[in-house]
């Protein structure tokens, strides 16, 4: 009998309870069987983490997926009106991976199967070799660029920072709303916010939660978001 389990890698609670100094609350995605407004009204922010998973193309107009691709509808179903929904209540959201491609599909936005595949783009996915370590797979990878007064930027006070590289789909058509907040030598969108600077809708295409005490812009982002979140519980009182 095959038991499916709900669950997240430890890398994202330990990067929370770290840089943030909150308690985590592991939400199961578990689709349309959550009222998303009162979800959203209940909490402080969220944390939309990677996964194998790879959000469904009829979510934003692209070609089917072949039959073997991993899907997670019960995120998807889920995620995407969150994310909305959160933008309306002004609940921080920080997006890692995964996690910036619902954003951008969320509010309309389309989505590259295959990066490799798109002419003039870089390979982005982890190592392909079956023998790779951890450390192979999370280390710094390739640089990206900061977008010009931008959040990163100031965050940081640079106009560049090393990233890791684990993702195969990527940020096409850019959401409603959405700015570019940093840029990978073939393009690639590699971070982005919500345009209002009183709100924190933040999404990374590297994996920040790998070491961010020891990534400056990885660490800030995490700080700002914790940030966010406690004026959030300020809020509610």
């Amino acid at each position: 009998m095959r038991h499916l389990l709900h669950g997240t890698g430890e890398r994202n609670v330990h990067a929370l309870m770290k840089m943030v100094d909150c308690i985590p609350v592991l939400m199961p995605p578990v689709g349309a069987a959550v009222n998303v407004d009162d979800l959203v009204s209940r909490m402080d922010g969220f944390v939309l983490t990677g996964g194998r998973a790879n959000v469904e193309p009829h979510h934003y107009g692209g070609p089917e997926f072949p039959d073997d691709e991993v899907i997670d509808p019960g995120r998807d179903a889920l995620v995407l009106p969150l994310v909305r929904a959160c933008i309306a209540k002004r609940v921080p959201v920080f997006g890692i991976c995964r996690g910036i491609q619902e954003i951008n599909v969320a509010l309309g936005g389309s989505l590259h199967y295959r990066i490799h595949q798109v002419p003039g783009k870089n390979d982005h996915r982890r190592p392909q070799r079956q023998d790779v370590t951890t450390e192979e797979i999370f280390r710094l990878n390739h640089m990206v660029k900061l977008t010009a007064g931008g959040l990163f930027q100031r965050l940081t006070g640079h106009d560049e920072t090393m990233v890791n590289s684990l993702h195969g789909q990527g940020v096409d058509r850019l959401g409603d709303g959405l700015v570019v907040e940093a840029t990978s030598p073939d393009g690639v969108v590699e971070g982005l916010r919500y345009n209002d600077d009183s709100q924190f809708i933040v999404g990374v295409q590297w994996h920040a939660e790998w070491q961010p005490d020891e990534h400056e812009l990885s660490g800030a982002l995490y700080t700002a978001f914790g940030d966010a979140a406690r004026k959030r519980a300020a809020s509610r009182g």
